[in-house]
């Protein structure tokens, strides 16, 4: 596991950009039980993805149309939760940083940790925009 005091500043970058974290596996359940969409981003260290990750995440959540509900998980930090996240993610493999779209608990557009690394947040942005376009 991460310290703590090296997540918390990557942890507010989400939350307050209007993210939900979820630390416990039954949080998770309950946001994914609901009907609606949900935008996951499965937090991470990783300079060399998440550094691009975290900004595009939080750019989509100024756009229109745009999910229900956003809401993030930590790897390294929140294990359980993140375990529980990514069983929803299935079958994508375990990916982090990672950002994936939920309609109804399932998953309809992902962007993994290959799609992220060397490209910039606002690239990954406009990935979001065209899901949420098909799927908000």
């Amino acid at each position: 596991m991460y310290p703590e005091q090296l997540c918390t500043p990557m942890r507010l970058e989400l939350t307050s950009a209007g993210y939900k974290e979820l630390k416990t596996s039954e949080e998770v359940t309950n946001l994914m039980s609901q009907e609606g969409t949900v935008l996951l981003m499965v937090n991470s260290v990783c300079g060399c993805a998440a550094g691009n990750a975290r900004p595009a995440a939080i750019m989509a959540t100024k756009l229109n149309p745009k999910p229900d509900n956003f809401a993030t998980v930590f790897a390294g930090q929140d294990s359980e939760a993140t375990a529980k996240a990514r069983e929803f993610m299935l079958p994508y493999p375990a990916s982090s940083p990672s950002i994936a779209l939920l309609k109804d608990g399932k998953v309809v557009h992902m962007i993994e940790r290959h799609h992220i690394e060397g490209r910039d947040a606002k690239l990954i942005s406009e990935n979001l925009k065209s899901a949420f376009e098909s799927h908000c």
